[in-house]
């Protein structure tokens, strides 16, 4: 009955017609798919996850794309902006709890003050954890000179999600303007190897309008894109954005859940040795969803240490988990999870890609 994914997965590359098909899988034959990955990732990556401790500095955001919960024009959004104290008394307590790498995202705000802020805590950072933390940015869309400032005071991953590389799909789920560009978008990531970066993207998986087709055509993307991490997850909708009413087009919401780790597995495949995140959003569906995502291919996890009175704001959809919890409560709750995914964490490790170290060492930068 599943002799056609092991007859697939033999293959020495998956062409699109062969992830439309894995895609699509039943139970039965996308656990072949599962086990297949998670052989790779033993394989390529080991069976380790690492930290990236998640501080969700702000939700103001110049942007209104028409899926987040924090685009500029919901007024019900109830807004925020956390101090550089607050920052760095999280990134604090990410030290000392050996997490290895901290993750600053915000709203996408583009102006010289903002530039500044986000360099001068870079520094901060860095000095604070004797350049012992890893820092991965998500700020949106910059100049490239801004990315290289931000690379220059410390930073040295980004991920800038493209959300869908089909141009079509794309303005079905943003404004078709000069703010939400998709050439600008490409461009951005572009640049963020340009300088350095150890760049990521990622994708929406379940969106009203998307196919198999659309989803492959993303794999295949961030394949050629040659990108060094990814960050995927689930659709999930939020009742105060435009495209809540296409909700009637959605498959449920489970089955975008198993089209998530399919799109794990299959990415694992391709890109062996790159870093991809277990979404937060995996969660808000399957309690042990991360820990899923974990078990077929992804190898970073993010606890939130968002100082807890603000992250139930940084609401980009709905049922987010653990808006009600502190730091601590993240990190003891989030061992005993990863403990039964059979994974180790990498305590104090950065966790770099190494697909990046390999990438850079054949351009002869």
């Amino acid at each position: 009955m599943s002799n056609f994914v092991e007859d697939i997965l033999k293959q020495p590359a998956l062409s699109k017609e062969d992830i439309v098909q894995l895609l699509q899988t039943n139970k039965e034959e996308r656990n072949i798919l599962f086990k297949h990955a998670a052989q790779i990732k033993e394989e390529y990556v080991g069976k380790k996850v690492y930290y990236r401790g998640l501080i969700e500095m702000s939700n103001i955001c110049s942007k209104n794309c028409y899926y987040c919960g924090i685009r500029m024009d919901n007024k019900n959004a109830e807004r925020y902006d956390i101090s550089d104290k607050d920052i760095l008394d999280a990134v604090r307590f990410a030290y000392e709890s050996n997490y290895g790498s901290v993750v600053l995202q915000a709203g996408e705000i583009s102006s010289p003050k903002f530039t500044k802020r986000i360099t001068n805590l870079l520094k901060q950072i860095k000095e604070l954890s004797n350049n012992e933390l890893g820092i991965t940015i998500s700020l949106g869309e910059q100049p490239e000179e801004v990315y290289q400032e931000w690379f220059d005071a410390g930073a040295h991953r980004y991920l800038l999600r493209i959300e869908s590389s089909n141009p079509d799909l794309y303005y079905k789920i943003h404004p078709n303007n000069e703010k939400h560009d998709f050439e600008t978008r490409l461009a951005c990531l572009k640049s963020l190897q340009k300088v350095g970066y150890q760049t990521g993207t990622g994708v929406m998986i379940g969106l009203p309008f998307q196919t198999y087709e659309d989803l492959a055509n993303d794999l295949f993307f961030m394949k050629n894109f040659d990108i060094d991490m990814c960050g995927m997850g689930p659709y999930i909708e939020h009742v105060d954005t435009p495209l809540y009413k296409h909700k009637d087009l959605l498959m449920p919401v489970e089955d975008r859940f198993v089209l998530t780790l399919k799109m794990i597995s299959l990415l694992r495949i391709i890109m062996k040795d790159i870093n991809i995140a277990a979404a937060t959003a995996l969660q808000a569906i399957d309690p042990i969803g991360r820990e899923k995502a974990i078990k077929v291919g992804a190898n970073i996890i993010m606890p939130n240490v968002t100082p807890g009175m603000y992250r139930d704001n940084y609401k980009l959809y709905e049922n987010k988990p653990c808006t009600d919890e502190e730091a601590e409560d993240c990190t003891n709750c989030l061992e005993m999870r990863i403990g039964i995914t059979g994974d180790d964490i990498g305590y104090g490790e950065w966790g770099d890609s190494k697909h990046y170290y390999k990438r850079r060492n054949l351009s002869g930068n």
